[in-house]
């Protein structure tokens, strides 16, 4: 009896391990601290009060290239670092917002805003940062 104890104690560690988070740990984007708080009803952010339509944010202390932002719902919002997770930080390396996915310049790697995710080439994913809902209007993204 003990040993089927420990034997479904030892399975039951092995399976709670995780290993999808060591895909954050990237190489080649540094992990800056920063916090910004986003007004919504500052006509930069302006597009962040209707859902599904992200938002770059770049003001010069934001993550690595800056960060692009979007509602998912009324209290659901992602936010990711907007340099390429697969490369070192380069001129070419900020993504461009391409409708629900950033897309690299240089590689022509594409990431869902949804997950961070790109199509299946790509090592790393996208770098996710938290996000705080404020108010109606507001809210705080950092790392």
């Amino acid at each position: 009896m003990k040993k089927i104890i420990l034997f479904t104690a030892t399975v039951l560690v092995f399976l709670s391990c995780d290993n999808s988070g060591t895909r954050y740990k990237n190489p080649y984007i540094p992990n800056y601290n920063f916090s910004i708080i986003i007004d919504e009803n500052l006509p930069l952010y302006s597009g962040l009060k209707s859902p599904i339509n992200p938002v770059y944010v770049n003001d010069g202390t934001s993550g690595v290239s800056g960060i692009i932002v979007m509602r998912v719902s009324e209290t659901d919002y992602r936010a990711w670092e907007a340099s390429c997770p697969n490369q070192y930080p380069t001129s070419c390396s900020t993504m461009a917002v391409n409708g629900v996915n950033a897309k690299c310049s240089c590689e022509d790697y594409t990431y869902s805003l949804f997950t961070g995710v790109g199509n299946g080439e790509e090592q790393y994913t996208m770098k996710p940062y938290r996000v705080e809902v404020l108010s109606s209007t507001s809210i705080r993204v950092y790392n």
